[in-house]
This record gives C-alpha cells, sequence and structure tokens, in this order.
C-alpha cells in the first residue's frame, strides 16, 4: 500500500466542505494539512490513522489533525451494497482565525489540538451528527457554518473518545517527499496564469520528466496535469464568485482555450457548471 500526500482544495470564501464520497476496496495511505472529520455511513473494513489499525463499521466517527497519515480501506466481505462516508475537510489555520479566538469556543479548540494524533468518538445513536452531516453536504454559506458548530457541540458532549494513534515521529524520508511536493505546489501556484510547464516542473527536483511524473503520482495520488486542472478550476471558482466577468473570459484567464473542457472539468471538480457556480453566490 502506497503512502501519497494529498491537496484538499476547499472552495473558495468556504471555510469547510462537506462531501459524501464512496469507500474503497483499494485506498492509499495518505496525509493532507486540514483537519478532517470522518463519518462511516455504511460498509466496514480497515481503518489506518498514524500507527493504529483497527476495524471500522457503519456508524464510527474520526476527527484527524493536519498532516495525519490515515486510509479507510473497505472491506467487502462478500456485501456488494455501496458503502459511503460523509467527510468534512478545514484549514488547519481554523484555530488562528479571531472567531475560533473566542472564550465560548476554547473547548472546540482544545478538542482540535488532539485531534493531531486521531480522535475517535464512541456513540451510542449516531442519529444527530449523522442528520446535520447529510444536511451539510447541501448546504452553503451561514446556514452551512451554523450546522458545523452543531456539530462542535455534539462532539463535546461525547465524553467517551479513543486516542488512535501514537505521537507520529516524521522521519527525514518523509519531510523530504513533503518538502519536494510542497515546492511543486508553489511553483503551480505562482504560475498559472503564465503556464505551468512539465519540464519546469521537473527542474524544480532535478528529475527528469519521466521520473517527475511517476514520482508525483506516487506521492499525491494524481497526475501532474490532473494536478494542474484542478488550481484552475478553483482559480475559475474564485473568479466566479468575485468578478462579474463573462465565463468565457474567466475560462481562458483559468489557462484553458477550449470552452467545453472548461465546463467539463468545472463540473467534473465543482460538482456544479460555471454558471450554476457562480448564482450560488447571488
Amino acid at each position: 500500500m502506497e503512502f501519497v500526500f494529498e491537496k484538499i482544495h476547499v472552495p473558495h470564501k468556504h471555510s469547510f466542505i462537506t462531501r459524501k464520497l464512496p469507500l474503497k476496496t483499494n485506498d492509499n495511505v495518505h496525509s493532507h494539512k486540514n483537519f478532517e472529520l470522518n463519518f462511516i455511513e455504511s460498509g466496514s473494513g480497515r481503518r489506518i490513522v498514524g500507527d493504529h489499525i483497527s476495524r471500522f463499521e457503519a456508524g464510527d466517527l474520526v476527527l484527524l489533525g493536519p498532516n495525519l497519515p490515515h486510509c479507510w480501506e473497505l472491506q467487502e466481505e462478500g456485501n456488494t451494497a455501496p458503502a459511503f462516508c460523509i467527510v468534512t475537510h478545514f484549514s488547519e489555520d481554523i484555530m488562528n482565525s479571531d472567531f475560533f479566538k473566542i472564550p465560548e469556543l476554547e473547548k472546540v479548540v482544545a478538542l482540535l489540538k488532539q485531534s493531531k494524533r486521531g480522535l475517535r468518538f464512541k456513540m451510542e445513536d449516531d442519529y444527530q451528527i449523522r442528520h446535520i452531516l447529510e444536511k451539510m453536504t447541501c448546504l452553503e454559506g451561514l446556514a452551512y457554518y451554523i450546522e458545523m458548530l452543531k456539530v462542535f457541540y455534539l462532539l463535546l458532549q461525547i465524553k467517551e473518545r479513543e486516542i488512535l494513534s501514537n505521537p507520529m515521529d516524521h522521519t527525514t524520508i518523509f519531510n523530504r517527499n513533503l518538502e519536494k511536493i510542497n515546492t511543486v505546489y508553489a511553483y503551480v501556484f505562482q504560475n498559472i496564469h503564465e503556464g505551468v510547464k512539465l519540464e519546469e516542473a521537473a527542474d524544480l527536483l532535478n528529475m527528469a520528466p519521466g521520473s517527475f511524473c511517476r514520482f508525483f503520482k506516487k506521492k499525491t495520488g494524481l497526475t501532474f496535469m490532473e494536478y494542474v486542472k484542478r488550481v484552475r478550476v478553483g482559480m475559475a471558482a474564485k473568479l466566479l464568485a468575485e468578478t462579474d466577468k463573462q465565463i468565457t473570459q474567466i475560462c481562458f484567464e483559468s489557462g484553458y482555450n477550449n470552452l467545453a473542457n472548461f465546463n467539463h472539468y468545472f463540473k467534473s471538480i465543482m460538482a456544479k457548471t460555471p454558471s450554476a457556480y457562480r448564482k450560488s453566490f447571488n
């Protein structure tokens, strides 16, 4: 099983993103800078969090801190019914925001600090949290944020919690690989307007293009060009939300030369067409 570094794209003007995702039989162990709240809606299998390996079942709820390696690997065991989890990602900088510095949220901040080793919440009844998380997959704006605060409130009411992983000792190899990936991420963001070139990205790591492509795919789970497309869509989402520019103009400014391709990739990543995404901010 490979280990990959994942880059979670939280849509512009959002602090959190909640999605319903399928569980996989051969998932990769991965890490990202975001906090993650993972609720197992259906299915069972093997859970890896740091150096902790255990079984998960429907109803399991786990909060993970940034950069903590993890994986939920579905084990079908003859059950062909679809298996899903509801995942919420939010920024690692959220505790530094002015809003989270108010006294009423001190316990929430303390909970987030505890999650650096992974926290499993042991619940007798998951109905309330399940209902809110399901609703959050369809909400935006203030209504979404209010529901997220309700989730934090309910998490604090759960007294029985299990710390999953021992303190992580990030090895030299881990840190070196993470530094390389972050160098590539920075290059893409800095050059997305002028044009991103595979050869230039490979040169940053002193690699031949072929070796670089294999390295990037192995460590991120995405091809280099797939990652670039996601960054372009994120930039387009920002322009759609903050400007009145025509969609065709935004298409070209985001690095696309074909409106049909732009619409296709935008919808595949954001689950909405560019026009529908813009309307959600009106």
